[in-house]
């Protein structure tokens, strides 16, 4: 993976997150019944799957990589748009620590579900892994939106300049 692919991302998710601050609190918080429920916990969720992966299992920067329901009942758009920020600094520190070595595998208990057992991924199919989930969850939100009667901004890859 390169580089520049994971720019893309960052545009397509800035493109929906701009969206979302445009959202009244009723709406960004709304349950609708799938995926993490509301527009809100669904982005929260989409970021601590890289702070999960990346910034505690590869990177070993944090030993608490989730945030309580207590944090995230609290949380509004800028929080969220800070949680993505840390999420890029762990991308950014995985493409230069593991440049040499992206496809060898780590083995270790995941700090955020003490005994789980043994885990060996290498930190490719992790990077991919958090960007796959994002796209996922990404559609989910735009549905999300549509059930709330907007109107989706374009968030493919392919619609950037």
């Amino acid at each position: 993976m390169k580089k520049q692919e994971y720019e893309w991302v960052k545009q397509t998710r800035q493109i929906l997150l701009d969206q979302c601050k445009q959202l009244n609190e009723g709406d960004f918080k709304k349950e609708l019944g799938f995926g993490f429920q509301s527009v809100r916990d669904s982005l929260i969720h989409v970021a601590g799957c890289y702070h999960a992966w990346l910034g505690s299992f590869i990177l070993l920067q944090t030993k608490e990589p989730l945030l309580t329901k207590e944090v995230i009942s609290n949380m509004q758009i800028n929080d969220i748009q800070g949680y993505f920020e840390q999420a890029d600094v762990y991308v950014d520190a995985v493409f230069k620590q593991f440049s040499h070595k992206f496809d060898d595998v780590i083995e270790r208990e995941l700090s955020w579900k003490p005994g789980s057992g043994s885990v060996k991924k290498t930190p490719h199919q992790l990077l991919l892994h958090s960007i796959t989930h994002e796209f996922h969850h990404k559609g989910q939100i735009v549905a999300m939106l549509r059930l709330l009667g907007y109107t989706p901004n374009n968030t493919d890859i392919l619609g950037l300049p």
